[in-house]
């Protein structure tokens, strides 16, 4: 028995218990190192002209349920004695990665191993590991022999062809642990098909399969034959020509791994090579995930590194506001030692770069050429848009502004920002908007009739992000936003002046109205309206409601409100009313005055704290 070289047991345990997080990792890092075996022969038959094709080469996967035994095994390069010792026998040295430093100015090399503990991983499921390997031109064969980090043996076999058996002696099964799972062939097609189905070389599994036809067994008991199935389609469509796959491939694949039963909205296939080289394959589903907005949604893109799976959701691949978006990425990168996570490298920053400038050159293409299509996308994610402009401090607002669209109430329908501005009104300095709960309420408030009725164009925000959003976006194409609800609306003469027979009156209902409003102004911008809400500063009251509607304990702002102002339609009938009834009844003007917040709350959708004395007091002005 002889010691591993590298230091002692010590690092063995960490290999086996700290790197992987996954006990099922060891199948994939097996084949891998299979896959590397054979494409080092497929090289040396390329360059001294063996004659060997991919053809000739496969994996095989073996399960012996009754000994607890699963073999994997290879027709690849094999290994000497001398070298089982030096990969085997001394641990993080591989192999693999010393070939591919020989040969890297060469093409057609494509190894995945490079750290050398890959093979390790096996411990974490087996007491007893023996590797059988026989060297292509080599006329002896010899076995490496472990139980682990005591040590191992290199000693003769015999083995007739060349290439590698690992024979894996499963532990035995546990309460918490099921190693004999890695015997059933559902698991191990599982496997093969998440972590391995793009290996280049046939993956099969030995299974049994009825001797006779269905009729010839009945009656009887089925006799069995053992028969070799391939279990991995070792061609990914992303690395096939645009030409050879069919929109119908293109959809069926993503089912596959989205597991959606409704085809996608789109799909982008694409590439890249030079300094940096990476093939993607990204699909926008039809409906937005459930849980998008949820604490259990995880963003991410497939990561694979030259066909095998390393990550299932890398969200350092696509940014937050793109998170709906499903795909993968498959490129050669800087992986930990484990390969179960990337090193964050800049190579893998600029591959998101490229992929998330490609998803929005295709929108923005599709939002210019096919507006009808662009609009059942907008009505499935923008509300995801919206939010991305809002969310970082409005650092991606100038990438997704553009993208965004609103409900015009003049031009009905969806229109862009830049729609809007393209339609404005000779002489119009805002963008205006008006934020409520639906269109209807927006085109209802009275605000809004002032604005339109100068020939200007009101946008509706109905989500609750859209006023934190536009604050954000602050001006387009050098105009700002002006809410409609704001006291100073930049149209002239909407505000009356107070008059000093007015004066006392409004400073009556002001007195009245303290602690509920900030001012009491006389307006002309009202049409046939009694009253409106407006207000001051940057908090409306739209983004009032939303600060009030936050769970408990989410946000300590739940306090913040807007500083109202009650705005009287000076030429309406009930400030006639009013005006006529304040020298002789001032408690029935505070009544009235109550009256006409309540109403103007109302409009605004916000709540009246004292209901019954709001109906009580409507009763008596009305009887």
């Amino acid at each position: 028995m002889k010691n591993f070289k590298t230091e002692s047991k010590r690092i063995l345990d960490l290999m086996i218990n700290s790197i992987y997080t996954h006990k099922e990792i060891f199948l994939r890092e097996l084949i891998s190192n299979c896959s590397d075996a054979i494409d080092k022969l497929y090289y040396k038959s390329l360059s001294d002209n063996i004659g060997l094709s991919r053809n000739d080469f496969d994996i095989k996967i073996k399960a012996d349920k009754d000994n607890k035994i699963l073999t994997i095994s290879d027709n690849g390069i094999g290994m000497t004695a001398e070298e089982l010792e030096n990969n085997l026998g001394t641990i993080a040295k591989s192999g693999s990665l010393a070939f591919k430093n020989e040969n890297e100015k060469k093409e057609d090399i494509d190894i995945i191993g490079q750290f050398g503990v890959g093979f390790y991983s096996v411990f974490m499921v087996a007491d007893k590991v023996e590797v059988i390997s026989k060297a292509y031109g080599e006329k002896d064969s010899n076995m490496w022999v472990s139980s682990g980090a005591d040590g191992y043996e290199v000693k003769p076999a015999k083995k007739e062809t060349n290439g590698t058996d690992i024979i894996i002696h499963l532990k035995p099964d546990t309460e918490d642990e099921q190693y004999s799972e890695f015997l059933e062939y559902y698991k191990l097609r599982e496997l093969i098909k998440r972590y391995s189905d793009y290996i280049h070389y046939p993956i099969k599994i030995e299974q049994d399969v009825p001797a006779a036809s269905s009729d010839e067994a009945a009656d009887k008991k089925i006799e069995t034959k053992k028969e070799w199935e391939t279990i991995n389609s070792m061609v990914p469509l992303w690395r096939k020509s645009k030409s050879e796959i069919t929109e119908e491939e293109y959809n069926q694949f993503y089912k596959d791994l989205t597991y959606d039963y409704e085809d996608p909205f789109f799909h982008l296939h694409t590439q890249a090579e030079g300094l940096i080289d990476y093939k993607a394959l990204i699909y926008i589903p039809k409906k937005c995930p459930e849980a998008y907005f949820s604490k259990y949604f995880e963003r991410g893109l497939k990561l694979y590194s030259n066909g095998v799976l390393i990550m299932e959701k890398c969200k350092e691949l696509i940014p937050e506001y793109f998170g709906f978006i499903q795909g993968l990425v498959d490129c050669e990168l800087s992986l930990n030692i484990s390969r179960e996570t990337v090193q964050h490298d800049r190579m893998l920053q600029k591959i998101a770069s490229n992929i998330e400038k490609q998803i929005r050159k295709e929108l923005q293409n599709m939002c210019d050429n096919d507006r009808p299509r662009y609009e059942e996308f907008f009505k499935a994610f923008g509300l995801q848009l919206k939010v991305g402009i809002y969310n970082n401090w409005g650092m991606d607002k100038d990438k997704l502004q553009d993208l965004v669209m609103f409900y015009s109430i003049k031009q009905d329908k969806l229109v862009t920002f830049k729609d809007y501005v393209q339609a404005m009104a000779e002489g119009q300095k805002y963008i205006y908007y008006g934020a409520g709960n639906s269109i209807l309420s927006i085109k209802k408030m009275p605000q809004t009739e002032k604005v339109l009725s100068e020939g200007y164009d009101v946008l509706c925000m109905t989500d609750n992000v859209d006023e934190f959003a536009i604050k954000y976006v602050g001006t387009y194409s050098e105009k700002e936003f002006k809410n409609v609800t704001d006291g100073d609306t930049g149209i002239e003469n909407s505000t009356e002046e107070i008059s000093d027979d007015d004066k006392p009156i409004i400073e009556l209902i002001k007195t009245t109205l303290a602690g509920e409003i900030f001012d009491v102004k006389l307006s002309k911008k009202l049409g046939s309206h009694p009253v409106c809400l407006s207000t001051e500063g940057e908090v409306s009251l739209e983004m009032e409601k939303v600060f009030r509607n936050m769970p408990a304990g989410e946000m300590t702002n739940g306090d913040i409100r807007a500083k109202k102002v009650l705005e009287i339609n000076g030429e309406h009938a009930v400030y006639s009313k009013i005006k006529s009834l304040f020298e002789t009844d001032k408690e029935s003007v505070k009544e009235i005055a109550e009256i006409l917040l309540g109403q103007a709350k109302l409009i605004e959708g916000l709540p009246i704290e004292d209901m019954d004395r709001f109906i009580s007091l409507v009763a008596k002005h009305i009887s």
